[in-house]
């Protein structure tokens, strides 16, 4: 095994970990959420998106309909697929094994994947990432519900603001990296609180995903400068 692959799989473990952790915020907030401990484990099975599995559960525990929570859920977790296009060529899957590796094809998998030199550290950052966010998550997300389960009423310890707060932590991250990022949580926020009084719970958050357009529109118009450049070229 040479340097690089060992880089990679010691990357995506230590990613896989801690992000993996985080499932025990996700398991607290679901039973406070109104959810049972087999239901918070099935959703981390079954979707395995944490942001898509917050954003679910904080429309649930504001009394909104489950439909508008999965659709919001979805529309959160619809860049997954754009990942999945971006990491097809070097996964090099075929046939039933491209389902088992689109579950597992997040943030945190293409981003250690993405950052290696090469194909085979690539692959080898994603399978140790994915693998080992996935095993914690969900172990992580057992221990949260039944903890949680045990306390009796979650609004008595607090547990009811561990979703948001937790949501928050993973979008963090992304508000402080680049200026696109922060217009479309901006606007995003505006389109929620103008709508929360007016809509249903669920609703404003499936609202609130138009601004993604905003930012897609941004990064699609080049800087005046790129523009000046691109003119002087074709003159020439």
């Amino acid at each position: 095994m040479d340097s690089d692959i060992r880089s990679a799989v010691r990357d995506g473990l230590g990613v896989g970990v801690a992000v993996g952790l985080s499932g025990l915020a996700f398991g607290a907030a679901a039973v406070a959420a109104g959810l049972g401990v087999a239901q918070a484990c099935v959703l981390s099975l079954v979707a395995f998106s944490g942001a898509s599995q917050f954003a679910l559960i904080g429309v649930v525990a504001g009394g909104g309909n489950l439909i508008a929570g999965a659709a919001g859920a979805v529309l959160l977790g619809g860049r997954n697929a754009l990942y999945g296009l971006r990491l097809a060529p070097t996964l090099g899957v075929r046939g039933w094994r491209r389902l088992l590796t689109a579950h597992v094809v997040i943030d945190e998998s293409t981003a250690v994947a993405t950052a290696q030199p090469g194909p085979r550290s690539a692959r080898a950052g994603f399978w140790a990432t994915a693998i080992s966010i996935y095993t914690t998550w969900n172990l992580a997300t057992l221990l949260g519900a039944v903890g949680a389960a045990r306390l009796g009423d979650p609004k008595t310890y607090g547990l009811d603001v561990v979703g948001p707060a937790a949501f928050l932590a993973l979008l963090w991250p992304r508000l402080t990296s680049g200026g696109t990022e922060r217009v479309v949580a901006l606007l995003a926020m505006a389109i929620a609180v103008a709508t929360t009084p007016l809509l249903p719970p669920g609703v404003p958050v499936m609202l609130a995903a138009v601004a993604a357009l905003a930012g897609l529109l941004r990064r699609r118009t080049p800087p005046s400068g790129q523009s000046d450049r691109q003119r002087e070229l074709s003159h020439s």
